[in-house]
């Protein structure tokens, strides 16, 4: 039920000495495990940012469409409101997704840490070094709205855009959504993968030809916001920050997308995805 684990080994470099409190958080030697879901462009952000730390942990995969269940029987608490909403309401199929429990979910000891900017929060005082946020106040406030908008706005119409065209036809979307950027979408079996895609558009997440429509039509729109922060130094500057973890996941997530590839490649959002999630070379081989 669960599905398969893994062990992210080369990201286990040590901190400069009296920076860390991991130890004293999670006992000595003590390892993460971020459990997730195929391909989650959230999960990815969860990961991305403790390889940034350089803190070695345990990848779990659950079961796409009953890991919220599974999360909550695994300790994590869910939350007590809705945290996501769909065209400005939250319907009652997301409520309960929200409410049971999201991923990625973290465990550390006896930690449990749910949602991306709390995982961020968490990470850096238990290891400060390196930060995911600047020191100077005024630079992290930028940081954090852009950490907020990639959280609450851009998250959400990534995973609609994207589940718009695979529920139409996976032939719409990079190797039908085996492999890319993010690995295999939703499952790794094609079978499963088109009905998780369907159920998800249809059910969770509201993705259909008339949301579609408007999305698409938003899109230039949140690059341009994303180009900005580029050049402005706020995204993909010298030192990444939670805000770019934040971010480049979910574009690369529409990147998927054959029809929106090549505008997001030839924007300055299309390198920082390069930086931070290049194309594996074994899912590379499989374009057209």
């Amino acid at each position: 039920m669960m599905g398969a684990a893994r062990t992210n080994a080369g990201e286990v470099d040590d901190v400069s000495a009296g920076t860390s409190v991991r130890g004293a958080v999670g006992g000595a030697g003590a390892e993460a495990t971020v459990y997730v879901i195929p391909g989650s462009h959230a999960c990815r952000a969860g990961m991305l940012m403790l390889e940034h730390k350089r803190i070695p942990y345990r990848v779990v995969e659950l079961v796409t469409g009953v890991h919220p269940f599974i999360v909550r029987l695994l300790g994590f608490p869910g939350n007590k409101q809705p945290i996501r909403s769909v065209d400005g309401r939250t319907h009652r199929s997301l409520a309960l997704i929200d409410r049971m429990g999201t991923v990625p979910a973290l465990r550390l000891g006896a930690e449990r840490v749910q949602t991306n900017r709390a995982i961020a929060r968490f990470l850096d005082r238990i290891q400060p070094q390196p930060p995911l946020f600047p020191s100077d106040p005024e630079r992290r406030a930028a940081v954090e709205e852009a950490e907020r908008w990639g959280d609450e706005v851009l998250q959400m119409a990534a995973r609609r855009i994207a589940l718009a065209a695979a529920a139409r036809d996976t032939a719409e979307i990079y190797d039908r959504g085996g492999s890319g950027r993010l690995g295999a979408l939703l499952s790794h079996h094609r079978a499963l993968r088109t009905v998780h895609g369907h159920v998800a558009a249809r059910l969770a997440f509201r993705a259909n030809p008339n949301t579609e429509r408007k999305l698409l039509a938003e899109l230039p729109g949140m690059l341009d916001r994303v180009d900005a922060w580029i050049a402005d130094g706020v995204l993909n500057g010298a030192e990444l920050n939670a805000a770019d973890f934040m971010i480049a996941p979910s574009i690369a997530l529409i990147s998927y997308r054959h029809d929106l590839r090549d505008e997001i490649a030839a924007r300055p959002a299309g390198g920082m995805i390069d930086r931070i999630l290049p194309m594996p070379p074994a899912a590379a081989a499989a374009a057209p």
